[in-house]
């Protein structure tokens, strides 16, 4: 590893990656808790994560990467303090899951997979979340809004805003 990864992450985070790792190594089906505890710790997935996870688990780095890029809940770029996900599946998007993707992206002038300049929000897409009686649906985090339109976007995104003051 270089010099540079060792500085954007503290030791600490380091060690709690490689206790994780130690708890599932040679246990069939551990990448992906791994991943999910080492997304916990490291806020996402970068390259040097990804190695050492790897490595720490005699794994193809080929297979963590696939296992990465292929489920949603992971991300190889840092998120805000708060991810959005609009869901897609056909129910929402029949009742106008689009129109919210688009005011949303207005409102936090920033496209699909992209972070907020202040970094509170990151805005995603998402597969059918289940809650397809209250289309269209968005998260928050947990937080889960149904039957929106997109005139209600600025008073969830309000919300969360006043949480942070």
């Amino acid at each position: 590893m270089t010099e540079t990864c060792c500085q954007r992450f503290s030791e600490e985070q380091y060690h709690k990656l490689d206790e994780v790792i130690a708890q599932y190594q040679g246990k069939p089906g551990g990448l992906i808790p791994v991943l999910h505890q080492a997304q916990l710790i490291f806020g996402y997935l970068p390259k040097e994560v990804q190695i050492r996870v790897a490595e720490g688990l005699n794994v193809p780095l080929s297979e963590v990467y696939g296992v990465v890029t292929f489920y949603s809940f992971f991300s190889q770029q840092p998120r805000g303090k708060h991810t959005i996900g609009v869901c897609l599946g056909t129910a929402c998007y029949v009742k106008g899951a689009a129109d919210i993707v688009e005011a949303l992206e207005k409102e936090l002038d920033v496209k699909v997979g992209e972070t907020t300049a202040n970094g509170d929000f990151t805005l995603m897409v998402t597969r059918c979340v289940g809650a397809c009686g209250l289309a269209p649906v968005l998260t928050v985090g947990e937080d889960v809004y149904g039957r929106l339109t997109a005139d209600k976007i600025p008073e969830v995104i309000k919300h969360y805003q006043k949480t942070e003051e």
